[in-house]
C-alpha cells in the first residue's frame, strides 16, 4: 500500500472525512489567507534580517513592538479564516452567480484581474482613510510610530466585519472568479509587505513612476501635514498619479510616522478597538438628530458635528 493510500485510510477510518470534504471547498475559496499563512515564515525571516540591521536604532526598531505587530497580524489572519466563509464568500458567490460575463482564466484575464484588484484596492484604501467606519479598522496599521517590515503585519482582527471586502464585488459581477480575486489580492498584500521599510531608498525612475515603492509608502505612513492621506496605491502608484493623491517623498521633510491622535497602549484589544470606541462615543454625545449622529459613520475621521 502506498503511503498516500495509508494516509487516506487513516482519515477514512477516523470518521472525519465528511468534515474534511465540507472544509476543503471553504479553504480553496480562501486561497488568499492560505497564501498569507505560507508567506508568513518569509515575512518573519525578512523582519529578522531587518532587525539585525537597525536593532540599535530605537526610532526605527523596537523588538517588543515588532512582536506585537505580528500578534496583531495573527489575530487578523485567524478572524479572516474563521469568518470570511460565513460573511464574505456567500455574497461573492451570489454576485458571481449573476455575473455579466463568462470569463475563462487566461493570461489576459489574469492580468485584468490583477489590474482590477489593484484599482479596487486604491478606492478601498482611500475610503478607509476618508470614511470613519472603515478608518476604525484601518487605523491600527498606521498607529505605529516606526516604519519597518513588522509594521506591515499590523492589521485589525475586525477587518472582515466592517465590510471593506465589498469594494471588490464589482469584479465578481463583471465575471472575474472570486478565487482569482482573492489570489490577486493576497499577492498584492505580499508585495506590499516589502515596501514597509526605511532601508530601501529611491529606486530607478521608471520603477518609482509605475509601482508603489518603499519611498512612496513611507509618505503614506507619514503624519506630516503634506503627507496625510496620500499614496493609497497597492502594487501600482498609477492610480494616485491619475486621481491626484500622489506626493513624492521629500528628503528635506522626512516622514513622521504614526497618527495625529496617538494611542499609547500595548493591549491588542485596545489597539484593535480604540477608534470604534471613540466613534460610538462621538455618536452618543448630546446634540443633533439621529441623522446628524449617524454621519460620524461615513464622514472623515476628523469631522465633528459640533463644528458643522
Amino acid at each position: 500500500m502506498a503511503l498516500k493510500d495509508m494516509v487516506v485510510s487513516v482519515l477514512e477510518g477516523s470518521g472525519l472525512l465528511p468534515l474534511w470534504n465540507m472544509l476543503a471547498p471553504w479553504l480553496a475559496l480562501d486561497e488568499r489567507q492560505l497564501i498569507f499563512v505560507a508567506a508568513t515564515p518569509v515575512f518573519i525571516a525578512v523582519t529578522l534580517w531587518e532587525y539585525l540591521r537597525i536593532r540599535h536604532d530605537p526610532a526605527r526598531m523596537d523588538l517588543p513592538e515588532a512582536i506585537r505587530n505580528f500578534a496583531l497580524g495573527a489575530g487578523y489572519q485567524v478572524t479572516e479564516l474563521l469568518f470570511a466563509g460565513l460573511i464574505a464568500f456567500p455574497v461573492y458567490a451570489f454576485v458571481y452567480h449573476h455575473r455579466l460575463l463568462d470569463l475563462e482564466l487566461t493570461w489576459v484575464t489574469g492580468f485584468l484581474t490583477f489590474v482590477g484588484v489593484d484599482f479596487c484596492f486604491y478606492w478601498m484604501h482611500r475610503s478607509s482613510h476618508r470614511i470613519r467606519w472603515f478608518w476604525a479598522a484601518h487605523v491600527v496599521h498606521h498607529s505605529s510610530e516606526r516604519m519597518n517590515f513588522s509594521t506591515a503585519m499590523r492589521q485589525n482582527a475586525t477587518n472582515i466585519f466592517n465590510g471593506m471586502w465589498m469594494f471588490y464585488l464589482p469584479l465578481a459581477l463583471l465575471g472575474f472568479n472570486p478565487v482569482w480575486i482573492g489570489i490577486a489580492y493576497a499577492l498584492s498584500l505580499v508585495y506590499q509587505f516589502f515596501i514597509h521599510t526605511t532601508l530601501v531608498g529611491q529606486l530607478p525612475r521608471w520603477v518609482e513612476g509605475v509601482f508603489n515603492t518603499p519611498s512612496h509608502h513611507r509618505v503614506h505612513h507619514g503624519r506630516n501635514p503634506g503627507y496625510i492621506d496620500r499614496n493609497y496605491g497597492g502594487t501600482l502608484i498609477l492610480w494616485d498619479r491619475l486621481f491626484g493623491t500622489f506626493v513624492a517623498e521629500d528628503e528635506q521633510a522626512p516622514p513622521e510616522y504614526g497618527i495625529t491622535r496617538p494611542v499609547h497602549s500595548h493591549n491588542l484589544l485596545v489597539l484593535w478597538t480604540h477608534e470604534y470606541v471613540d466613534l460610538f462615543r462621538a455618536m452618543a454625545r448630546p446634540g443633533g438628530g439621529l441623522l446628524s449622529r449617524l454621519k460620524h459613520l461615513w464622514k472623515p475621521p476628523e469631522w465633528d458635528r459640533d463644528r458643522e
